[in-house]
């Protein structure tokens, strides 16, 4: 949750720790989807109770409240709202494309190279199984293929923004109040999105994971305006260190962790409810979302941090950040490629390597292409505009 200082001109600046932050957590993800390589012993998941999808939800959420927040001040509200469901209906449009592109992998790795074991996972089994159902679930977003299933989250979230950004406008906590009661009763209750044609709810379920994204979206509203939404103090940021560290013994010590595990079982087993006893990606129970509030609390508290965000070693993170859907589709689908490669290539440690470094560098490329046709159209729109007024 970063800070910024209220004048004019900080609000105006691009704060780089956002930028840095999304990257690193965009390249934690495509580790982690490929399973099975030394490299996703090092992502963060491994010291602490959540991951690197709490973080891109985190800051898609701080994204939505600097770029569409101030538009829901005063009417009109249609142009804001327009803006806020045209990109709903790219991240629609980015879903299906990698949906339909994550089939053809898992059929050229069966077709071409024998990986039939590929058919029968992530999901991609239904579509033999129940072929008409399988048709129906996919545009609908209540079958999606595994690894691909963070985007329907977001599109989900970024629908209800408008109405979000213009409560948080007017009663910033009380928005937050209802976030932490849905996320309450969802999680007690079980409260989820269907699936179809499988039983069962969505793996990220919206009625607990919008917390994640409500907490980053008041975050981004309150710095669009020059404040915070939490202010830096000594206790707070010595109890999120606390905290971090603590889950990260956890994480790091098995015989710890364990003991750990095994109090949270026996707490279920003696009547007390699951979702305060597990450690629960789909629900997104209080050890993962402590941890992620936490871990965003004291980055955002600490100097070095943005100085070190600013710096030319961080600028690949920066770069892969600010173009992050088109970086996460291509990694989502270099990550299933990958997958594939692993198992019908018995590479070991330099296959891993080939396929993290060169995913990496694939998606670095695409981020740098796109950056280059960004500054090359503001260049000529600025040209047009200067030639425009020359004309009058």
């Amino acid at each position: 949750m970063p800070d910024l200082s209220p004048n004019r001109a900080a609000r105006s600046e691009r704060d780089p720790r956002l930028d840095v932050f999304r990257g690193l957590a965009l390249v934690m993800i495509f580790i982690n989807h490929v399973p099975g390589t030394i490299y996703e012993n090092f992502t963060s998941r491994n010291f602490g109770f959540s991951d690197a999808a709490e973080g891109f939800v985190l800051m898609s959420g701080v994204s939505a409240g600097l770029a569409y927040g101030l538009s829901f001040r005063s009417p009109p509200y249609w142009p804001a709202i327009s803006r806020v469901w045209g990109r709903v209906w790219t991240l629609y449009l980015v879903h299906l494309l990698i949906s339909v592109w994550a089939l053809a992998i898992a059929a050229t790795a069966a077709l071409r190279f024998g990986a039939v074991n590929r058919l029968f996972l992530n999901e991609v089994n239904f579509l033999f199984e129940s072929p008409l159902a399988f048709l129906i679930g996919l545009p609908l977003m209540t079958l999606q293929l595994g690894y691909i299933n963070i985007l329907p989250l977001y599109a989900v979230l970024m629908f209800v923004t408008p109405l979000l950004l213009w409560v948080a406008l007017r009663w910033p906590w009380v928005l937050l109040a209802c976030s932490v009661l849905l996320w309450l009763v969802a999680g007690f209750s079980g409260w989820n999105f269907p699936t179809f044609p499988k039983p069962g709810g969505w793996f990220f379920n919206p009625l607990t994971w919008q917390i994640v994204f409500v907490c980053g979206l008041l975050t981004g509203v309150e710095l669009k305006q020059g404040r915070r939404l939490v202010p830096i103090r000594r206790d707070l940021q010595l109890m999120s260190a606390i905290f971090l560290l603590v889950s990260a013994i956890l994480a790091q010590n098995h015989a710890l962790g364990d003991a750990f595990n095994t109090a949270m079982w026996q707490a279920f087993q003696d009547g007390w409810p699951r979702f305060i006893t597990t450690i629960d990606k789909m629900h997104e129970t209080w050890p993962r979302l402590l941890h992620i509030l936490s871990l965003g609390y004291l980055l955002s508290t600490l100097g070095w941090v943005r100085t070190a965000s600013a710096s030319r070693f961080a600028a690949p993170l920066a770069l892969l950040g600010r173009h992050a859907l088109p970086v996460f589709a291509c990694g989502s689908l270099l990550a299933l490629a990958g997958q594939s490669l692993k198992e019908v290539v018995n590479g070991g440690f330099a296959l891993d390597s080939v396929i993290i470094l060169a995913g990496l560098l694939v998606q670095l490329a695409l981020a740098w292409a796109r950056d280059k046709h960004r500054h090359a159209s503001r260049k000529a729109a600025h040209g047009n505009q200067k030639s425009t007024v020359a004309d009058r």
